[in-house]
């Protein structure tokens, strides 16, 4: 083991605790409820930026991606751009409205959200059981993701690397709640920032520059560097349509960031929030997938392509400058995985518990406990499922990420731009949309080549139109 790699990510992850207790500080004279889940809804807009960024850009972007880019080519570096609006597009369809209807229900959960709309428990129930196992699959990815970054530069085995791991986050989050999470975020975006600035900066000084690159890229395979991808995953219009469906334009779906609508603190934060989060994210994206592609040149013979960020890590950057930029993944992986522990937490404690026992609403050190042992919980199932990673990360997390649009897009969107909307048709379009979504996977269904995602989604909304006739108008 390489102490002068070591040494710094430990004074990293001695930090993060602090700041998660300096969080437990400020959260100790609040509602716990209010605070714990949506930490007093006082985000600036830089912090609301760096938060949405931060949780978005996980294992998937810093680990998955590149390691696509390192087996597809320069193609998966312009197909991973498709990606840059998705702070904007998300604040912009949900910012004012959820904030303003947050406030007025009293709502700190996308499940609040949904029940103060549709008036339905059927529907908070659905929901919970469509976030409790996405959630679940998604945190698996970004376990395996941290597992392999540690395996790789620390040299220790995979097992340990995710005991390490599971420590970290599950304490910080549990001790901190929404506002650790959101404070680490934005720390970690900064950090996320400056080591993708170095490593990209290390990959083309130790290839010798950008040409010599391309000449070695095209030496491999000359479609490495065309736009369209290699044979093996050609980065056609059906794919390149869905990927743009399934990582941008459904995000508007996603529960883990729709709930940062319900907790900044004015209308300037969020227009501040718009703007820093899409050049922070379309920073990150080009130079996590730039990296991963030229990368191929440095390091041409990697087995597992999840590695190549760490392994290229090693090859290019001093061992100090790697231990203290290491933290740029970790900072990834650990800013996804809290925002998921938060909002799993707040549906079993928040949507489950007090929507079966109202009465413990009032026992705040009860639920207290009750929030942090499900954290802790939660983190132990994933940790354990995590032993047994799959080749290639980002199969895995668009999987689950697909799962949680095909449930929520629709239910969102038409729920707060659409009075007629009822509970008829939101509960018809979260069963046939995940429902549709999870058989069309598990049989490998096909619908002129896209992804599953699109005809999912386009079943979602007929449903949602047609039960909509049968339920109660509004």
């Amino acid at each position: 083991m390489d102490f002068a790699v070591l040494i710094p990510l430990i004074a990293y992850l001695l930090f993060v605790f602090g700041v998660a207790f300096y969080a437990y500080r400020k959260r100790a004279s609040g509602s716990f409820l209010t605070e714990y889940y949506v930490g007093g809804r006082s985000m600036s807009g830089f912090v609301l930026a760096m938060t949405m960024a931060a949780t978005y850009v996980g294992a998937s972007s810093f680990i998955g991606g590149p390691g696509a880019a390192y087996k597809y080519g320069l193609g998966w570096v312009l197909l991973a751009m498709i990606q840059v609006p998705a702070v904007i597009l998300s604040l912009g369809a949900l910012g004012k409205k959820f904030a303003i209807l947050a406030r007025k229900n009293n709502s700190v959960t996308i499940n609040d959200m949904l029940l103060a709309r549709y008036k339905s428990p059927v529907i908070v129930w659905l929901s919970s059981l469509a976030l409790l196992l996405s959630f679940f699959a998604m945190m698996v990815v970004q376990f395996i993701g941290a597992g392999r970054l540690l395996e790789t530069t620390l040299g220790i085995s995979y097992g340990m690397s995710l005991l390490i791991f599971a420590l970290t986050v599950g304490v910080y989050t549990f001790i901190g709640g929404f506002r650790a999470v959101v404070l680490t975020d934005t720390i970690q975006g900064l950090v996320m920032m400056v080591g993708t600035a170095l490593l990209l900066g290390g990959v083309i000084y130790a290839a010798g520059g950008v040409e010599p690159i391309i000449n070695q890229l095209e030496a491999i395979n000359p479609q490495l560097i065309t736009p369209y991808g290699i044979d093996e995953r050609p980065l056609d219009f059906t794919f390149m349509t869905s990927f743009w469906v399934l990582v941008c334009f459904g995000l508007v779906g996603l529960p883990q960031l729709a709930v940062r609508s319900m907790a900044y603190k004015d209308s300037n934060a969020l227009h501040h929030a718009m703007i820093i989060g899409t050049i922070v994210v379309s920073f990150l994206m080009l130079g996590m997938h730039l990296a991963g592609a030229l990368g191929r040149a440095v390091s041409p013979d990697l087995k597992v392509v999840d590695q190549v960020i760490p392994t290229l890590m090693l090859q290019v950057l001093p061992p100090v400058i790697v231990g203290i930029f290491l933290a740029a993944p970790m900072a990834a992986i650990m800013s996804s995985i809290d925002s998921m522990l938060i909002q799993s937490s707040s549906t079993m404690i928040k949507d489950l518990y007090l929507a079966i026992k109202p009465s413990a609403a009032q026992n705040e050190s009860k639920l207290k406990l009750f929030s942090t042992l499900t954290t802790l919980t939660l983190t132990t199932g994933v940790f354990l499922l995590a032993f047994n990673p799959p080749d290639m990360l980002i199969w895995l997390n668009l999987l689950s990420l697909g799962g949680l649009e095909a449930t929520f897009l629709w239910v969102i969107v038409l729920g707060l731009y659409w009075e007629k909307a009822n509970a008829t048709g939101a509960i018809c379009s979260m069963i046939a949309g995940l429902g549709s979504y999870v058989l069309m996977s598990s049989f490998g269904i096909k619908i002129l080549s896209f992804h599953t995602i699109v005809p999912a989604l386009i079943i979602g909304l007929v449903a949602f139109l047609i039960g909509n006739q049968f339920g109660k108008q509004k």
